[in-house]
């Protein structure tokens, strides 16, 4: 019999063994051992700890399949955002982002990182001490889920790194899919149980992901790929994002082998072409291409606007499409009151999805396309987006088809309707009676990006207002166990659940609950601008309209809005009246070491800055007063130059602005010594 030091020796062996030869089986798809060899290591190394214990560590292969099963997920603040691409459809909005990063930059040409647009589930992984700590969904974008006991049942994500020089900490970002083999095994399974099937592979991907207990995650065959890694480190000095994505590979964590650099609109739309012609023989799906400007501090430069990265963009495949009858229209009521016209459709696949219903958008929108009840037409759907017809084919019109005429009275309240200024659209302007508007706002209030309560959807919200029990945003925080479960739909467990989830809701952050009170004109981006700039909701409400319009991207539309939400005091009464239920939010902390030299000044970054690093200059700019915009122009106070400065440093000398370098920001700061 081995001593207790030979059984750890040979654990650690079996270990690297295992992952070894994991990743050839289901990274590089190459295995070197029959399945009965590996499993005999594996089984011998489940024996050894079975007979030892106290030798299990986290990142054992063993420990793939977590036992850990929770009512909810974790709430996950994102150490940086997570944000998502804007996007390019043609060739001339190619030609116009690549136009844009080249003027920005101050070049004729700029080399690009491309690769495909898996069609999955963005999922950040932390790395601590090369092991394998914690996992998170994308969510909105600040704030995910804690999904790490799921993400470790996936064979292909090492639970330790490999590799030299592995930083104390790094983060991961790729993409959560299901091969399409996978997805068709799956699918027989299903259908052989007798229970629903996927749709897609990216539906039974998020479905499997979200499983609380991860053992049932452990069956669903998932995959992984990574498209980029944070470093909190800099012994790797990576220059480039291709240099990143190497890196990845070192640390056997699995990547596209399809990535590749190229310059030019041209170079952009032959890998575009490239990847079209191969798309249907990939062993996953994927819904486009990404292109990422290479150079790291190119991107730094670029920067960010609004919830997107200004230094990369998403080249979507065309949407797919087919052809179906159009049984009825009606009109749905919004939230903001906007009757939406809805063609009723025979139902088609599209996208591999089940489609009943396309929005017809607006009146306008509906007499432009000619759509009459009794017509074929042809549905798109691109992505996660609300199909819509796209035309008429008057040619299959056989003369027996019905015109549709937009209402005048609201078909839920009776209300009178009337156009906005603009006259696009028609609108129901009884908002504190309608009840459809009443519904809408109290789903959005409830939804993930808002207030986030697990299980206030739509059937729900529906029934509890059917009964009387809600009828407000206030109502909903005084939901008690004991009325939910004398309802349909509710047992003692489920009552419970929500009751937590409603609890839970009251930890947030302004800006969520900005969004999720549904200001019209209003989205996320905006609400969480509106927060960050104002910080409390009785500053937004004494704001005036030039105040409003001072936040990024508020023009008079929208501060039209916020002003007449604030100065409703029906509105702004409910809002106190919630707060005084206990929401609290997350808290801006005012920077007490502002120096008055840099209050109100704005400054802009331009080339490499080797010292301080671009970022590192950027919080010392905010955290003394200042403001760090993208764009040179005669308000511009400050210019920090550093060394391959572009067209910035040189319209700033035009201007006259005032350049300085990393040693003089530093000394204006009063940093220096520090």
């Amino acid at each position: 019999m081995q001593t207790k030091a030979q059984t750890k020796k040979e654990i650690e062996k079996l270990r690297i063994q295992i992952q070894e030869h994991s990743y050839k089986y289901y990274v590089e798809n190459d295995p070197i051992l029959l399945d009965e060899e590996f499993d005999i290591l594996y089984a011998r190394l489940v024996k050894l700890e079975t007979e030892f214990p106290e030798l299990i560590t986290p990142e054992s292969p063993t420990q793939r399949v977590g036992s850990e099963t929770s009512q909810a997920f974790k709430q996950v603040k994102h150490l940086q955002p997570m944000l998502s691409l804007s996007n390019v459809f043609t060739f001339d909005d190619l030609v116009a982002f690549d136009k844009r990063v080249c003027d920005e930059i101050g070049v004729k040409d700029i080399e690009y990182s491309t690769e495909p647009k898996f069609d999955g589930l963005a999922v950040s992984l932390i790395y601590e001490e090369a092991i394998f700590t914690l996992a998170a969904t994308r969510g909105d974008g600040d704030v995910g889920e804690d999904v790490t006991h799921n993400l470790k049942t996936i064979k292909s994500i090492p639970l330790k790194l490999e590799g030299k020089n592995i930083p104390k900490k790094i983060e991961v970002r790729g993409e959560v899919v299901m091969l399409t083999k996978d997805f068709e095994l799956l699918n027989q399974k299903q259908a052989g149980l007798n229970q629903k099937l996927f749709a897609n592979p990216r539906n039974a991907a998020a479905g499997s992901l979200r499983q609380i207990d991860s053992s049932i995650t452990a069956t669903r065959p998932l995959s992984f790929f990574a498209y980029s890694i944070f470093l909190f480190e800099d012994q790797h000095q990576l220059i480039t994002h291709s240099d990143g994505l190497k890196l990845l590979s070192d640390f056997k964590i699995p990547t596209s082998d399809l990535a590749s650099t190229t310059k030019s609109v041209d170079g952009l739309q032959n890998y575009y072409d490239e990847i079209v012609e191969i798309r249907s023989n990939l062993p996953f799906d994927i819904d486009g291409i990404v292109y990422k400007v290479n150079s790291l501090n190119h991107q730094d430069e670029l920067g960010f606007i609004s919830k997107a990265p200004r230094w990369a963009t998403a080249h979507k495949f065309p949407a797919e499409e087919a052809e179906t009858l159009v049984l009825d229209i009606t009109v749905q009521v919004g939230r903001t009151g906007a009757i939406t016209p809805v063609a009723r459709l025979k139902p088609v696949i599209v996208g591999g999805v089940k489609v009943t219903n396309a929005t017809l958008h607006n009146e306008d929108e509906l007499k432009k396309k000619d759509v009459n009840i009794g017509d074929y037409v042809k549905v798109r759907r691109a992505g996660d987006v609300i199909p819509e017809i796209v035309r008429v084919i008057k040619e299959k019109r056989t003369g027996v088809v019905k015109i549709f005429t937009m209402p005048s009275e609201c078909p839920v309240c009776g209300s009178i309707l009337s156009k906005d200024e603009d006259g696009a659209v028609l609108r129901c302007l009884n908002g504190l009676f309608c009840s459809a508007q009443k519904k809408q706002g109290l789903v959005h209030f409830c939804s993930r990006k808002a207030m986030d309560i697990d299980g206030l959807g739509e059937k729900i919200v529906d029934q509890l207002m059917e009964e009387g029990i809600v009828n407000d945003f206030l109502d909903i925080y005084k939901l008690k166990k004991d009325k939910l479960i004398q309802l349909e739909r509710f047992a003692e467990k489920s009552a419970e659940n929500l009751i937590e989830a409603i609890r839970k809701s009251k930890n947030t952050t302004l800006g969520k609950f900005i969004y999720a009170i549904g200001i019209r004109n209003v989205g996320e981006s905006t609400a969480f601008d509106l927060a960050k700039y104002f910080k409390s909701l009785e500053k937004i409400k004494e704001a005036t309209l030039e105040e409003l319009e001072a936040v990024p991207d508020i023009g008079p539309t929208v501060s039209k809005s916020i002003n007449e939400y604030f100065n409703s005091k029906v509105k702004y009464d409910q809002l106190m009246a919630i707060l005084d239920i206990g929401i609290v939010f997350e808290q801006i902390q005012a920077n007490k070491k502002r120096t008055k030299e840099l209050d109100g000044l704005t400054f802009v970054l331009t080339g490499t800055l080797p010292t301080l690093k671009r970022e590192k200059a950027k919080s010392i700019i905010l955290s003394s007063g200042g403001k760090v915009v993208g764009s040179v122009s005669k308000k511009t106070d400050y210019v920090v130059a550093g060394a391959d400065a572009g067209s910035k440093l040189n319209l700033a000398e035009k201007l006259d602005v005032r350049i300085i370098n990393e040693l003089e920001l530093l000394k204006l700061t009063k940093n220096i010594g520090r």
